[in-house]
């Protein structure tokens, strides 16, 4: 072993160069003017199914995006191979502005917001009025959320061979919020799915519900088995396998140019994210009277400027209780 003394000449000494490369850092980042456009069909483990043109092109997220994550609907801009072969994978460098976002917490006391889905026009909660039972909190939070994000609330009924209607919708009258109400032998003649399809066509829909009231079911009668296997089929990490509903998946709709996008079912929809400042933006005749509310007003206190505005006639006061309905939901689980 070769030891030096205390006057070594430097070139005497041999160093290692280094791993990385060693240009100069730069901030300076393309601007991928040439990237192709695509549409985030689903997500999963770091791998992104997109659609380009009418290709299914598998991708990744770019580093330069930092810790901004594309989510299903988002409209994005890809480089590298999109031909959409086998083991080929492309890369997403930039994430389009939305113009909406459903959103949600695990639970009201959870800091931590989770984008479902961005750029849908309609949310669509689908609840059976039978097996299982009705969750009422449980819708006031979808619609709050729906609200909150700039997504238009559908409310679809099904099972209504079980029970009757009429008991739920009134809870939501004074909404004027759009339904549908199916039964079971409706879906499979057909019938429900045609009634169904007025409210969707031309619009971007989400669809939730939590487990067990048909909302997978109904999402299949509304895309043929064709178009699913050419959108979902394709696993991020082996490249085969179905979907199911463990993530998000955006669909196209047959004969028409909508899409649906199916959800995982949701056992709570916590809303810690909710500004009612932003939840008020969907009752247009009572947000003038927010004029005169007091600063951060929660629209449910003493002094909140609503009380008098109702009460001087320039609303319905059933529309003030829906709203502060929906609001108080915040403060309560789904079960209550």
């Amino acid at each position: 072993m070769r030891r030096y003394g205390k006057h070594t000449d430097e070139d005497d000494i041999r160093t290692r160069p280094g791993r990385r490369n060693t240009r100069p850092r730069t901030n300076i980042r393309p601007k991928h003017e040439d990237a192709a456009e695509g549409l985030v069909l689903t997500v999963d483990r770091g791998r992104l199914t997109c659609l380009v043109e009418d290709r299914v092109v598998m991708a990744m997220k770019a580093r330069e995006l930092g810790r901004k994550a594309a989510v299903v609907g988002d409209r994005v801009a890809l480089v590298g191979d999109m031909s959409g072969k086998k083991d080929t994978l492309a890369r997403i460098v930039r994430i389009e502005e939305r113009t909406s976002v459903l959103r949600r917490t695990a639970d009201d006391d959870d800091p931590y917001e989770r984008v479902v889905v961005a750029n849908a026009d309609q949310l669509a909660v689908v609840t059976a009025l039978a097996d299982p039972e009705p969750r009422p909190r449980l819708i006031d939070r979808c619609l709050v959320a729906a609200y909150d994000g700039g997504l238009e609330p559908l409310l679809v009924l099904t099972k209504s061979d079980l029970a009757p209607p009429e008991k739920l919708l009134e809870l939501y009258g004074d909404l004027d919020i759009p339904y549908v109400v199916t039964s079971r032998a409706e879906l499979e003649s057909g019938a429900a799915v045609a009634r169904v399809r007025e409210q969707l066509d031309g619009r971007i829909t989400a669809f939730v519900g939590h487990s067990g009231v048909g909302k997978t079911t109904l999402v299949n009668a509304l895309v043929p088995e064709e178009r699913r296997r050419s959108t979902g089929q394709v696993n991020a990490v082996t490249g085969r396998g179905r979907h199911t509903t463990t993530s998000a998946l955006a669909l196209p709709l047959a004969g028409g140019d909508g899409w649906v996008i199916d959800t995982p079912g949701v056992r709570s929809f916590g809303l810690n994210h909710v500004d009612p400042s932003r939840v008020i933006h969907a009752f247009p005749d009572l947000e003038p009277g927010t004029e005169g509310c007091p600063r951060a007003c929660s629209h449910d206190e003493p002094d909140c400027a609503l009380d008098a505005w109702v009460a001087e006639g320039h609303a319905d006061p059933a529309r003030l209780y829906s709203l502060r309905r929906l609001l108080a939901t915040r403060e309560r689980t789904e079960g209550d």
